[in-house]
């Protein structure tokens, strides 16, 4: 059995984000998505890809080192991709 790719996107909510994670999804990736408050976030675009299931999202704010830290750490991404503002 092949361990899956994870990638951590930055931005995930976005147009470039949410078609990023689809192809990602597409390609058997884990796909861990960041929002500076996941909890409010809506998820139109994921819901319109149908990959809304497949992407985990987590709370992080890009300019809080130790917000990056915890992410980066909890999650142990393969591959990193900045699309946030």
């Amino acid at each position: 059995m092949a361990i899956a790719m994870r990638a951590l996107v930055c931005g995930v909510n976005g147009q470039d984000g949410s078609h990023l994670a689809k192809l990602l999804v597409d390609k058997d990736y884990e796909v861990v998505g960041t929002s500076r408050d996941a909890l409010a976030t809506p998820l139109a675009h994921h819901h319109s890809f149908g990959i809304a299931r497949q992407v985990r999202l987590v709370s992080m704010a890009l300019n809080d080192f130790r917000s990056v830290l915890k992410v980066v750490q909890g999650h142990l991404p393969d591959e990193i991709y900045k699309l946030a503002g």
